[in-house]
C-alpha cells in the first residue's frame, strides 16, 4: 500500500493539472503558430509552451509533471502571459506555485462601490473616506468632510498627502503636525514601493519635493517609522483638541481601495462636544 501524499505532493499534483489543463485549451493559432500536423491531444505542445516563456522543455515539463522545483515570480509572469490567464487564474497559479499571492501592480483606480458610500452615510459621527493607492480622496461623507474641508479642496489636489504637506489648515489640524506626518508619510511610503512603476504615484512625489521642504527632507532622509498606534490628535476650531481612534479597512484589495474611519475616542470631554459639533448646521457652527 503506498503512502498517503503530503500535503506539497497534493499541491504540486494539482499545479500539474492546471497548467495541463490551460496548455490544452490554447490553440496554436492563438500564439502566432502554425497549426502543424495532427495533434494528439488538444491546444499546445508542451515544446511550445517552453519556448514561448523562455525555459527549456525538460525544465518546463517536470513543472507539469509536479515535480518539485523552484520557479521565478518572472518566468510564473511569463507562462500566465502564454497561457493566456486571466487576473483570477494568474492568482491560482501563484497560490500553487509559490503559496502565495502574485504582486500586484499599482493602479490608482477612481471608483468606488455605491455599498462603501452607503456604509459611510450609515455611520454621521465617524469621519470616513476613501482613499486608493496614490492617495486620492475618493469619496467621503459629511463628517469627514467637516474636519478635513475635502469639498473645498480643488479635484486634482484632493489627495490626502498633498493637503497634509501643502494647506496651512492641516498643519493646524494635525497636532502635532510633525510627529503625525511622519507617521502618515511612513504608512505612504509602503503604498509606494508597491506602486513605484506608476507614474501618477512618482509624479506625485516629485512635485511634493518641489513644493515642500518637509517632505523633501523627509522623503530622501528614507526613514522607516513603525506603525502608528491608532490614535490621531486633531486641533478642530470652535471645538478643541480631540483624540480620535482611527482604522484603515481594505475594501477592494485587486484596487487598492481603503476606508479610512475616524472616531472619537470615547470618555473624553471633547467626543461629545465634537458630536454636537457636526450636527450643528455647518454655517452657524
Amino acid at each position: 500500500m503506498s503512502a498517503p501524499l503530503t500535503a506539497s505532493q497534493h499541491t504540486r499534483a494539482e499545479l500539474a493539472e492546471f497548467l495541463r489543463s490551460r496548455r490544452e485549451r490554447i490553440t496554436p493559432k492563438e500564439v502566432g503558430l502554425p497549426a502543424g500536423g495532427r495533434r494528439r491531444t488538444p491546444g499546445l505542445r508542451r515544446e511550445e509552451v517552453a519556448a514561448l516563456a523562455g525555459v527549456g522543455l525538460s525544465w518546463y515539463t517536470w513543472l507539469e509533471q509536479g515535480r518539485d522545483i523552484k520557479v521565478s515570480s518572472a518566468f510564473l509572469d511569463n507562462l500566465s502571459r502564454v497561457l493566456k490567464l486571466d487576473a483570477t487564474e494568474r492568482r491560482h497559479l501563484f497560490l500553487l506555485a509559490h503559496q502565495r499571492l502574485p504582486p500586484e501592480s499599482g493602479r490608482t483606480l477612481c471608483v468606488v462601490p455605491p455599498l462603501i458610500t452607503r456604509l459611510m452615510s450609515d455611520i454621521p459621527s465617524c469621519p470616513s473616506y476613501v482613499l486608493n493607492l496614490r492617495w486620492d480622496v475618493l469619496t467621503w461623507n459629511p463628517a469627514a468632510d467637516r474636519v478635513f474641508g475635502f469639498s473645498s479642496v480643488p479635484a486634482n489636489r484632493r489627495n490626502l498627502l498633498w493637503m497634509l504637506f501643502t494647506s496651512p489648515v492641516m498643519r493646524e489640524l494635525f497636532t502635532p503636525w510633525n510627529e503625525q506626518a511622519l507617521q502618515i508619510l511612513s504608512s505612504f511610503r509602503r503604498d509606494f514601493v508597491r506602486a513605484i512603476h506608476d507614474t501618477d504615484i512618482t509624479n506625485l512625489v516629485g512635485e511634493l519635493e518641489k513644493v515642500s521642504s518637509d517632505f523633501k527632507n523627509w522623503w530622501q532622509q528614507q526613514d522607516i517609522h513603525g506603525l502608528c498606534l491608532g490614535i490621531r490628535h486633531l486641533q478642530i476650531p470652535t471645538v478643541g483638541h480631540v483624540a480620535f481612534e482611527h482604522t484603515s479597512l481594505t475594501i477592494d484589495e485587486n484596487h487598492h481601495l481603503r476606508l479610512v474611519y475616524y472616531a472619537a475616542k470615547e470618555g473624553q470631554p471633547e467626543s461629545q462636544v465634537f458630536e454636537q459639533w457636526l450636527q450643528q448646521d455647518p454655517a452657524q457652527a
